[in-house]
Order: C-alpha cells, then structure tokens, then sequence
C-alpha cells in the first residue's frame, strides 16, 4: 500500500486551488469584455459572476455531508471534471445562439469544481498538518490570492498582445490538467474527524453550538467584504482609473504576502485576534477604495488586501481549533455560507448598481442601449459618468459590513479570554 506523500498532496492541492483562483482573476477582467461582446447589462453580469458564488455552496456543503463517505479523492475527480467542462463551455459560449445561458452554465460549473476543492482540500489540509492547522490553511489559501494576481495579470498582459478572452480563459487548462494527474497518482489519509474517532452523530450535533452558528454568521461578512469587492473591483473603480483591474492585483498581491508570513501573527494574536485586526484594517482600506482617487486608491488597495488577507482560512482555523468535533462538514458549511452570502450580495448589488446608473443618465434613457457595442460616442461618454458616480456608492455601501464585523470580532475576543479563565480556573 502506498504510503501517505504530505508534501506532494499539499501541492496538488495548492494547484487545484490555483485553478479556483484564476477562475475568480481571469473572469473579473474580463467581466467587462463579456458585457460588451454579448451586449449584456450590470444586472446580467452580475448574475453570471453569482452563479459562480452559488455553484460554490451547493457543492461545497454537499461535498461536506459525503467526504467521509466517499473520501476525498473521490471529490477532488469530480472537481476535475466540472473544471473541464466550465471551461472549454466558456471558450465556446459564443457558437451558443443565447451567450448568456452558456455563461450562465459555464460559470455554474466552475463555481461547482471550485466548491468542491475546497470541500475536499481544507479537511485535507487539517488531516495533514493536524499540529499547525490554522497557519498551514493560511499557506494553502495564499494560492487564491496568489491566482487572482496570476489572471489579472494575465489579462492585462494578453489584452496588451492583442489576445482575446478565449485564449485568457483556455490558460486554467494546464493546471487543471496537472493538478487532475498529480491527484490520480496519490494515497490520501481519511479525515480527521474520522481518524479521531468523533462519530457521525456527534459531529453534526455539534453544528448546533452557538459558537459556530455565531462564527457562520461572521462568515457572511467576511467573505462579501473580501470576494465581493474583489471580483467586482473592475467594474467598480474603471472609470476612476485607468488601472482598475491592478487595483485587484495590488490587494491580492499583499495577500499572498500576508498568508505566506501567516505563522508568527497567528501564534501572536491567535485566529480571534488576528480577525479583529483584518476588520479594523478592511474598513480602512475599503474606505479609501471608495473615497479617493489618483494613486491614493492603490494605498486603499494595499490597505485593504492587508485586511482581508486572513480572513477565510483564519475563520476556517478558527473553527477547525475551537470547534474540532464538527469536522468536514463544519470547514465546508463555513466556506458554503460565505459563498452563499455573497451570491446574494452580488446579485443585489447588480440591481443597485443599474438604477444607480439609469438615475444618473437622461430621462427615459434604455440602458441596455448605452451599454450596446453600437452605442454612440455621446452615450459612452454620459454612461462612463454614470459609472464614475456608482462605483464609490456601491463600495461605500458595502463598508458598512466591516465595520459591523469589528464589533462582532471585539465580542468574540472577550468570549475567548473569559473562556480561557474558566479552563485555566477549572
């Protein structure tokens, strides 16, 4: 029997997150391209990117429910599969008579495989490093960051050579081809919840703590403010400056940064410290991302990928150290919430966005015309206003969450020192 390889999971893992990432970089470039060669509103944009964020949960949470039934191998085919087929379904979505529905069902797809990633590589992670959980689920998260600044750049160096979304896209073929093999090749360790001996029944009567109900709400918050801002950040801020999309690539840049140096502030602050401090500094950098202009807005970028940066693998950390007995299913219904969460956001705020912009052009004025590739030169002067005055009130609305989550995480920090005394007094 072949013995487990840690170090080779770990990286196939990293890999198969790359591909999740680039999915989130890539497709947050070329967002605007999409709307242009399809003819396609905010609203409808922002129901394709959702799709994604909602493909995300249903499989995430699913895949939670049967990875120690079926393993995590078993898992992370079926993500290779849905990877395939949401990408070759993107390159191809216009020789479809309705792009919209094959983007739509393209990006479901991904938004599936990306789900189910992480439904089978964060119980894989803990299984493997099941002394430093906390820290190495911040390594294994610095590739999501680490691909959104991988497909931003790819977007911005392929446009520059005159390549076309198509072939951006095609690029997340090679690692999903890779990370597809490397995973066939390897023997991987049961769960920990298993390996512990925590039965079924208990783990999931330990979902009805009032802790991991609390931490599933906070997930809410935390993933809109961080995936939310990101994969709309191109949309938002185009025509505030010129270099919208390296905004993206300078708050995820800090972000690899930031999960690769994860270790030393983890054992200093531990994971509730450290989710107060990303709150406190989220807030700021969002202000600054929807308040100022220039060079000013890459400070705000830098600040506010400094904030988010540990985010979702702390509160993944977080319960995988305080709440141990809820298992898989508590990492994947964590990630599946937050997903969820922004979803719903993004769909909303789509809406917002597009009555944002119809009050701010000319009475009676038909957006979708204005957002046409016949447009006039006029029209797309009056909408690049519209969009200028919309981007900041959409952010400015969204930093409302942040600021609710600092509170939240202040409780939290008390909850955890008083439960410390007790344990320590006991």
């Amino acid at each position: 029997m072949k013995s487990i390889q840690r170090p080779q999971l770990f990286v196939a893992s990293c890999l198969a997150l790359l591909v999740t990432s680039l999915s989130f970089g890539i497709r947050a470039g070329i967002l605007n391209k999409l709307g242009v060669d399809f003819g396609l509103d905010k609203a409808e944009l922002g129901t394709i990117a959702a799709t994604a964020f909602w493909g995300f949960p249903l499989a995430v949470i699913i895949g939670g429910i049967v990875v120690d039934v079926i393993g995590m191998k078993r898992l992370l085919v079926v993500a290779f599969i849905f990877h395939l087929l949401g990408i070759l379904l993107t390159i191809f979505s216009g020789k479809f008579g309705n792009p919209f529905w094959a983007l739509f069902f393209s990006t479901l797809f991904i938004g599936i495989a990306n789900g189910t990633v992480e439904a089978a590589c964060n119980p894989l992670v803990t299984a493997l490093y099941p002394e430093n959980k906390t820290t190495k689920l911040n390594h294994f998260h610095l590739w999501f960051p680490g691909g959104i600044v991988l497909g931003t750049l790819i977007v911005y160096f392929f446009d520059k050579a005159a390549l076309g979304w198509q072939v951006q896209v095609g690029v997340m073929l090679i690692p999903t081809l890779i990370y597809g093999f490397l995973f066939s090749k390897l023997q991987f360790p049961v769960t920990e919840r298993v390996s512990s001996g925590v039965s079924t029944s208990e783990m999931y009567r330990s979902l009805g703590n009032p802790l991991f109900i609390f931490m599933l709400i906070c997930m809410f918050g935390t993933a809109i403010t961080e995936l939310f801002t990101g994969q709309w950040i191109d949309v938002l801020l185009r025509n505030i400056t010129d270099n919208a999309l390296l905004v993206l690539t300078v708050s995820t840049g800090v972000m690899v940064i930031g999960r690769a140096l994860a270790g030393p502030i983890v054992e200093r602050l531990a994971p509730q410290g450290v989710l107060l401090m990303s709150a406190i500094v989220a807030t700021i950098g969002l202000y600054l991302l929807g308040n100022t202009s220039g060079n000013m807005i890459f400070i705000g970028a830098l600040i506010f990928g400094a904030g988010v940066c540990y985010f979702w693998p702390t509160m993944l950390g977080f319960v995988s150290e305080y709440l141990p007995k809820t298992g898989a299913i508590g990492l994947n219904l964590m990630g599946g919430a937050g997903m969820f969460a922004v979803s719903i956001y993004m769909m909303l705020m789509g809406g917002v966005y597009d009555r944002l912009i119809a009050e701010k052009l000319p009475a009676g004025a038909d957006l979708k015309a204005y957002n046409a590739p016949e447009a006039t030169q006029e029209m797309k002067i009056a909408l690049a206003e519209a969009n200028k005055a919309a981007g900041p009130e959409i952010i400015n609305s969204t930093l409302v969450i942040p600021i609710v989550l600092i509170v939240a995480f202040i409780g939290l920090n008390i909850y955890t020192r008083n439960k410390n005394k007790q344990l320590q007094t006991a």
